[in-house]
Parts: C-alpha cells; sequence; structure tokens
C-alpha cells in the first residue's frame, strides 16, 4: 500500500516541536528542568534547550519566555496539558462559575492591559498563565502561543485583534456570524 499525499501529516511546526518537549518534561516528571525553566532569565540548559526549538536567532528569548509559561502553568503538574485556543479563549475561562470572561471585571483588565501593549508584555502574560492556572482552566495552545508571540508585532496587530475577539465573542457567536 503505498501512501498518498492526502495520507501525508503537516510538518510539525516550531511550537510543536517545543511542545513536544516541554510535555514530555512533565510526563517524565522531569521536574528538576520544569523547575529551572521557572527561573526567568536565568542560563542554563533547559533555557537553551528550550531556545534551540526556535527556528531562527531572533525568537530564542521568545521560546524561552514561552518554556518559561508552560513551567509556570505546570507547576506541580502530574499530567500536561497542551491547551487549546488562544489566550484570549483562555481568558474568557477565567473567572467564577457566575462571571466567566468578560463578565469578569479582572479578566477584562488583564486582557485589555495585554491587548494595548505594542511590545510583548511578558508580566502580563505571567500573570494569565497564572490566573488561569489558579482558576484550573486550560491554558492556550501553547505552540500557537509561540506562533502569535512570535507574529506580535506584526502590521496591522492581527494577533492582538484575534485576542481581544476571542475574549469578547463567544466561539458560538463567532460559528453564527459566519453562516
Amino acid at each position: 500500500m503505498s501512501s498518498t499525499d492526502t495520507d501525508r501529516r503537516p510538518e510539525p511546526t516550531p511550537g510543536d516541536l517545543l511542545t513536544g518537549w516541554l510535555t514530555g518534561l512533565v510526563r517524565s516528571r522531569d521536574y528538576g528542568q520544569l523547575a529551572a525553566l521557572r527561573r526567568p532569565r536565568a542560563l542554563t540548559t533547559s533555557h537553551i534547550l528550550a531556545s534551540s526549538f526556535a527556528p531562527t536567532e531572533s525568537q530564542r528569548e521568545l521560546f524561552e519566555q514561552v518554556a518559561f509559561l508552560f513551567a509556570v502553568y505546570h507547576r506541580g503538574a502530574s499530567q500536561p496539558s497542551y491547551g487549546f485556543g488562544s489566550l484570549g479563549s483562555a481568558v474568557r475561562r477565567v473567572g467564577s462559575p457566575g462571571s466567566r470572561g468578560p463578565k469578569d471585571p479582572g479578566a477584562s483588565r488583564l486582557v485589555d492591559r495585554l491587548v494595548s501593549s505594542r511590545s510583548i508584555p511578558w508580566r502580563h502574560l505571567q500573570h494569565a498563565v497564572e490566573r488561569l492556572r489558579a482558576c484550573d482552566v486550560p491554558p492556550p495552545a501553547w505552540s500557537q502561543l509561540a506562533a502569535d508571540l512570535s507574529s506580535w508585532e506584526d502590521r496591522g496587530r492581527p494577533v492582538h485583534r484575534a485576542w481581544a475577539r476571542d475574549f469578547h465573542i463567544s466561539s458560538y457567536t463567532k460559528k453564527e456570524s459566519a453562516k
């Protein structure tokens, strides 16, 4: 039986490869490397390994920081979470049962701070990940986070707009408006 072009899986992105490595650390309970990743701006073997997944030299620090955010979210975790959706849709899940996402004033302020920043808002991203962890809700897709942050400074600010839209408009509403 021969394989055809339709049977081929797409090549994994650099973010997919980083996510695979990071989730492997959680599965194998390599808490030492995960703890090293939680030390921001440190130059450890773990940081060098995380940065090696970056497709360009200029993105190395970005991949280290995504690994840092992953390690913050997974502190003490025994099962990895690949996450899903954008950071905007992840923060939409934050809050108490009666007031999640846009109905939660803290989540709304957090998203406003994230999307209004011209440079990558690392401090606010850390706060967002810590809120997701505290509320016990799934994180964003780590591979998508790496891709989004790689495009953060693109003209027209498409990542900012997508995160704001994903936070303020439910996926149900988006599907209905597409019809």
